[in-house]
């Protein structure tokens, strides 16, 4: 959104958060929400959906099934040109397909499979920070920690192998851009989709215990198409590392600057408060941060309003997470707060997969990254720390520490 309406009086949406608030959704949000839940904004096309602005009508419409997420319907208020090429897969669907292709990774993403997994992660939190301890300063946080560890994990988990890291992430970055050209998608896409097709073609022949092996698996038993298999591997390794890189290291920012927050959090030996801080910042922050996109398929009628069908939806998490009548005081960042409602990975049948795995990632990083470097400062003044404002995944490209 911008300060300045076009001749339609309908506000511009995205727009830009204020200067020297990094942390907060943009103004114009805020405004927006205060009249009520339901606001008519205008896209980059011309389309003119509705804006969900509260928690109770966000999570009210993310579980109503006469709401789609499926990205070809006429009316879906999408952020790009770009219609995703095949390369979301499940997540801009509905049910059953949805259900059906979700089912098939659901396993190594349950509560008890990934805290088997914390003993690994805690060991490469750990061996990066040793790394860290033992290089230069200062360095880039993003680059040297806060990137690597999710990398490492969904690497393991999927059966990619690391050494491949520069690929993914390089072509990753470009999906994920505001500013990239469909040219440069589609292209982009199609490299992830040939390298995933690849190793779904490899493990096909050599099956390991990963995930890929998994889909190969239902390749081999007919479940499955070769392409699916691609396009489910693309969606996992590039949100399986993205979002929970952005969140250590924006994470690790706004803690550094709220040093009582984060001395509550270094201090402290309570597993249930790293927890805590962990759902705090993750609705205090929303590096998801352009609205989940949605198109009603029936007649609507919530918060006084009529939502027709064929009406495109968005519902911006950070706007909803800072609404004072679910999180009391929402503009500060309390890490004793109860966040847990907050709706950070989403609500309804397309809440998050990963989120289980972002959980333990970010609690292992959050109890220890600190903890092992009590006086980790920045090496720059916060209005020098570069901001990913262009991304549809929010967070800093650079954090240059010392200590």
């Amino acid at each position: 959104m911008t300060e300045t309406l076009n001749p339609a009086g309908i506000p511009e949406f995205p727009g830009a958060r204020a200067a020297g608030c990094p942390f907060d959704p943009p103004p114009a949000l805020r405004a927006l929400q205060g009249p009520g839940p339901l606001a008519k904004v205008r896209l980059w096309d011309g389309s003119t959906p509705w804006l969900v602005t509260r928690h109770a009508e966000q999570r009210a419409l993310l579980a109503d099934p006469r709401v789609s997420a499926d990205i070809s319907r006429p009316g879906y208020p999408g952020q790009t040109p770009y219609r995703g090429g095949g390369g979301l897969s499940f997540i801009m669907m509905d049910d059953p397909e949805h259900a059906r292709l979700r089912r098939m990774v659901t396993a190594p993403f349950a509560v008890k499979r990934v805290e088997a997994m914390r003993p690994a992660v805690q060991k490469i939190t750990d061996d990066l920070i040793d790394d860290l301890l033992a290089g230069p300063r200062p360095v880039d946080l993003v680059e040297a920690f806060a990137l690597p560890v999710p990398s490492l994990v969904i690497c393991e988990l999927l059966g990619v192998p690391y050494a491949d890291h520069g690929f993914f992430q390089d072509n990753s970055k470009i999906l994920i851009r505001r500013s990239s050209t469909l040219e440069e998608r589609t292209a982009s896409v199609g490299r992830l989709n040939e390298y995933l097709d690849a190793l779904v073609a490899r493990k096909l022949a050599e099956p390991g215990d990963d995930l890929l092996s998994r889909l190969a698996y239902r390749v081999k038993a007919g479940e499955l198409s070769r392409r699916e298999a691609a396009q489910m591997g693309v969606l996992l390794l590039v949100a399986g590392h993205e979002t929970t890189a952005n969140m250590i290291a924006l994470g690790t920012l706004a803690l550094l600057q709220h040093p009582h927050q984060l001395a509550l959090l270094r201090d402290g030996d309570d597993p249930k408060l790293v927890a805590g801080a962990v759902e705090e910042l993750l609705r205090y922050l929303n590096i998801t941060h352009s609205g989940r996109r949605r198109v009603a398929l029936e007649d609507i009628e919530i918060a006084g309003q009529v939502i027709r069908a064929g009406d495109g939806l968005i519902m911006p998490n950070d706007i909803a997470n800072r609404d004072a009548t679910a999180f009391p005081d929402p503009d500060e960042l309390d890490i004793r707060r109860d966040a847990r409602l907050h709706v950070a990975f989403g609500f309804g049948v397309h809440q998050c997969l990963g989120q289980p795995l972002a959980r333990m990632e970010l609690q292992v990083v959050y109890s220890t990254l600190y903890r092992r470097i009590p006086t980790l400062r920045l090496a720059a003044e916060l209005d020098q720390i570069p901001f990913k404002h262009d991304g549809q995944v929010y967070g800093v490209y650079e954090l240059p520490v010392t200590w």
